[in-house]
């Protein structure tokens, strides 16, 4: 049975029901509250207060989300994207990319260790790690420099 979200309550029940899952920042929120049925206008007085209690908070999603994107092997190109898809603010998305103190260079040779092991032998197999390094969001010279055998700088 679907839930109505007619009244304040009733989408911030939802709204914590959703939250209690994972972070979420405040216009994906918003979204799946509104694809829900909520009016526009109980969605913001609703998420205006989880904010004020601090249940709600776009710093912290951006955070966690880099933290787990980054322990998934995925790179800051990558990560910044799928942020600015989520509709958070550039300006927010770069300070939670450098904020994360995350080694990138050290996450790419790690991602390439597990994946591949070996550097490539001929340039079809150059051509695929590359394809897979560059999609997983890790910057082209760095990943070029690896596939070389060349040291970070």
């Amino acid at each position: 049975m679907a839930v109505v979200l007619d009244n304040p309550a009733a989408v911030r029940r939802v709204a914590m029901d959703l939250l209690a899952r994972r972070e979420h920042g405040r216009v994906e929120l918003a979204r799946k509250l509104r694809r829900r049925g909520a009016s526009a206008e109980l969605i913001e007085a609703a998420l205006d207060r989880l904010c004020e209690e601090g249940l709600l908070s776009d710093a912290r999603f951006l955070e966690a989300f880099v933290h787990s994107r980054a322990r998934a092997g995925y790179g800051p190109l990558r990560i910044r994207e799928e942020l600015n898809q989520r509709g958070l603010p550039r300006a927010e998305v770069e300070r939670a990319l450098a904020a994360s103190e995350v080694d990138w260079a050290a996450s790419l040779r790690e991602l390439w260790q597990r994946r591949f092991a070996s550097l490539p032998g001929d340039q079809r197999e150059r051509a695929r790690q590359m394809r897979f390094l560059l999609y997983r969001g890790f910057a082209g010279d760095a990943v070029s420099r690896l596939l070389r055998g060349l040291p970070d700088d």
